[in-house]
């Protein structure tokens, strides 16, 4: 059986190559035919013949046995090479129609909420006008509460987002403190951390343009956070005094710095405040107006435009925050402003909480 086999491949190897060899021999042939005399074969024309034979036989026994197989390797892992790129491109634009669809779906959540919000206000106003055209001026079924504004709506919302993020980013410094990573790396995460601030006295300004007395009370902040508020928002130099203690060890040259930056905050904040007394006096002049009949609403059109320059008040307190974070900022290291950032975020987290706590306590029934 095996003696068979190998006469059979030895005969189809031979019949493959039999053609090479009748034209391997011409070669010989013409080569004889000019080169040399009748009868006479050169050696050295013989063994060239023979080694180019042998090389054309190996060269020819590796492309008909190895080749294919080859190429056959070749285009498998192309395919599958192929067949993964064309997986990991479907995988990629998947999830980006996904994030697209989320992104949709949240923006339409926060239209359909500002709308809702609207369509309460101009239905409260529809009320008022309908009691009061259709059935006479009854002060008993008028409704004082403030309407509701699709401005402050939408702060409520923004500052939701706001506070989440800040949590997210207290975390996240907590954590790359601790792993004690390199200032560069450090110092992405701490210009984060000012823009995020930025960003909210942004939107502190659009809210206070929709409703500047929401802004200045402290509506949106928690009861514990009210308590220590200072037109619509934190005292810069009380902050100060919250923070150093938890920047320590601070330099000598640093210590003066600061010092010097909490004497200049304190006397922003008592050129704001004397301004602020100024115009609630003038503002309590205005509406005490003894004269009411026809000179009513000329004193009130006064107190109205007055009014105008709390916005300016809450603008310029913010303004105040900012510019003693950024002083913060260029005085500390950029370890010690990641710990300042990672402490006032704590702070207010805990005067949160505190509010939450407090309101948790149960209450005894007033006898």
């Amino acid at each position: 059986m095996n003696s068979t086999s190998s006469q059979f491949v030895s005969t189809r190897r031979i019949a493959m190559y039999e053609p090479m060899v009748h034209h391997q021999m011409g070669i010989w042939e013409d080569s004889f035919k000019q080169s040399c005399s009748p009868g006479i074969l050169p050696t050295s024309l013989v063994v060239e013949a023979y080694t180019n034979l042998d090389n054309q036989l190996e060269d020819a026994s590796r492309g008909t046995m190895g080749t294919p197989n080859n190429k056959f390797e070749q285009e498998v892992s192309t395919r599958r090479d192929e067949k993964v790129q064309r997986r990991q491109a479907q995988n990629r634009e998947a999830a980006r129609k996904s994030r697209l669809r989320k992104k949709a779906y949240v923006h339409q959540l926060e239209q359909s909420r500002l709308r809702l919000a609207q369509l309460e206000q101009e239905f409260k106003q529809a009320t008022q006008q309908g009691l009061l055209i259709g059935g006479g001026f009854d002060p008993g079924h008028l409704d004082f509460s403030p309407p509701v504004n699709s401005g402050i709506a939408a702060f409520e919302m923004e500052y939701g987002h706001w506070v989440d993020e800040q949590n997210r980013q207290i975390c996240e410094l907590r954590n790359v403190l601790n792993a004690h990573i390199n200032d560069v790396e450090l110092r992405v995460l701490v210009e984060n951390g000012m823009k995020h601030y930025f960003k909210l006295f942004r939107l502190k300004a659009v809210a206070a343009k929709a409703d500047v007395f929401y802004i200045m009370c402290g509506l949106w902040k928690t009861s514990s956070e009210r308590f220590f508020l200072w037109i619509g928002g934190f005292r810069p130099s009380e902050l100060l005094k919250v923070l150093v203690p938890q920047l320590q060890p601070l330099a000598e040259p640093q210590h003066l710095e600061v010092g010097n930056l909490r004497q200049s905050c304190q006397q922003a904040e008592e050129a704001l405040s004397q301004g602020m007394d100024k115009l609630q006096k003038t503002l309590a002049d205005s509406v005490a107006f003894d004269q009411m009949g026809d000179c009513f609403l000329p004193p009130m059109a006064r107190a109205v435009e007055q009014l105008e320059a709390l916005v300016s008040f809450v603008n310029q307190a913010d303004h105040l925050r900012q510019e003693t974070l950024l002083q913060m900022s260029r005085i500390l290291t950029t370890r010690q402003t990641a710990r300042g950032l990672l402490a006032l975020g704590e702070y207010f987290h805990r005067l949160r909480a505190l509010s939450s706590l407090w309101a948790s306590q149960p209450r005894e029934a007033v006898r």
